[in-house]
């Protein structure tokens, strides 16, 4: 999963990335509402971090521009603040935003918030639910079939049964860093019993079927000591 922290204040942002990164999140940082704009327009996040006072457009601006404009995914907005008068909390949930985070916070709560949000189905307003896509890859999930996209045609892959459902776990969340443990989950549902590293193997065999080169993954990328996570932008 996605998520654009904006936050003006470096060592609040810092922290927030760092815990969120723990938990295997791709965080991107910028300090000001135009540029948050602009960071929403160029790559839709899954969830905004959002605080309210910030330089440029205050946060509410921010978030009600977002809640305006048409694109891929309408994320989901997390609002950091230092204003808690239940008054600011309505303004704050009228403009669009789904949750209200005051400052002091514990990091801690912020990731249960965060992970809260994401549990819900995310709200896509493009591809419909059977489809999962990334800039090179579609998956049709009633047919199980994969599709690798290139300049405009495009090509089934030959997949079994298990390398589809790792695909669909790798493009549905770009940038996420999945571990065995966690990949293993989504692959036997925990039904499982064996050597984590069979994982590798999967792996290895669907780099061969993607990747123009499976020695050097442009897409499915090794994150030493974490695991594996996707990219594709």
């Amino acid at each position: 999963m996605d998520i654009l922290i904006v936050e003006d204040e470096n060592e609040i942002a810092q922290l927030v990335k760092i815990f969120l990164e723990q938990e295997g999140f791709h965080c991107r940082v910028c300090g000001d509402g135009l540029a948050a704009l602009a960071e929403v327009e160029r790559q839709p996040p899954d969830l905004i971090v959002l605080d309210w006072m910030i330089p440029g457009l205050d946060g509410l601006e921010v978030c009600a521009r977002v809640r305006r404009q048409a694109g891929p995914k309408d994320p989901f907005i997390l609002m950091l603040t230092a204003k808690g008068e239940e008054v600011d909390r309505i303004i704050g949930l009228s403009t669009g935003a789904d949750d209200y985070l005051v400052k002091p916070f514990s990091p801690k709560e912020l990731v249960v918030r965060v992970r809260a949000l994401l549990r819900r189905s995310l709200r896509q307003v493009g591809p419909p639910s059977n489809l999962c896509q990334s800039d090179h890859f579609r998956l049709n999930l009633d047919q199980q079939q994969a599709y690798q996209l290139d300049r405009g045609s495009e090509e089934k892959l030959d997949l079994t049964t298990l390398e589809f459902k790792l695909l669909k776990t790798f493009v549905s969340a770009q940038g996420r860093v999945w571990s065995r443990a966690q990949l293993i989950e989504q692959l036997w549902d925990g039904d499982f019993f064996g050597d984590e590293r069979v994982v590798d193997t999967h792996i290895a065999r669907l780099r061969k079927k993607i990747e123009a080169n499976s020695s050097k993954p442009k897409f499915i990328q090794t994150v030493i000591g974490a695991g594996y996570k996707f990219e594709d932008s």
